[in-house]
């Protein structure tokens, strides 16, 4: 008895013919989505002995997981030629690997960076148009905010502030009461 003989008896006896339509089905339509390479690659391979037809040689098989690979991976994957999916899918993977590598390296610089703009009251209130005068805030006043005395606050990184009847806000959003 050949492998492939007893590979179809158990396939047979163990998945019915509904289940290996629907594996075979899956197959066809699997796409990488959000996995990453290697889960990518173990479903393409766990799910392609449902559609035989489809992996038959080298060839097909490279195709079809070339064509289930997400926009960035595809594009770098699609101008190369490869011997055989072995080859392929250890390109993938190096990709896959250099890729996230430079993500983590734009990303880290970043981390300790605020970004500095206009104060527009972070807690959702703000100016109309500008104008100073039609301060509106959008929370209740006194609620959410520690009042403190125009003296009693930081001076460290405090750049200006915007004085309106009797509250003092700071470019940082600092509040107080003015004396």
């Amino acid at each position: 008895m050949t492998w492939k003989r007893l590979r179809d008896l158990m396939d047979s006896q163990y998945y019915p013919r509904d289940v290996q339509r629907t594996k075979e089905r899956e197959f066809l339509s699997l796409k990488q989505g959000n996995l990453s390479i290697m889960d990518y690659a173990a479903k393409f391979n766990e799910l392609s002995r449902f559609a035989p037809h489809e992996v038959s040689n080298e060839e097909r098989k490279m195709d079809h997981f070339e064509q289930g690979l997400r926009g960035n991976f595809k594009s770098m994957i699609a101008g190369q030629t490869f011997q055989n999916f072995q080859d392929m899918y250890q390109r993938a993977v190096k990709i896959a690997r250099v890729l996230e590598e430079s993500e983590n390296e734009n990303r880290a610089p970043n981390l300790g960076k605020r970004k500095m703009g206009n104060y527009r009251g972070g807690f959702g209130g703000g100016f109309k148009g500008g104008n100073y005068k039609e301060y509106r805030p959008s929370y209740p006043q006194g609620k959410g905010k520690q009042l403190m005395a125009k003296q009693n606050r930081p001076s460290v990184g405090f750049v200006g502030d915007i004085t309106m009847d009797h509250v003092t806000l700071g470019i940082y959003g600092a509040m107080g009461v003015e004396n």
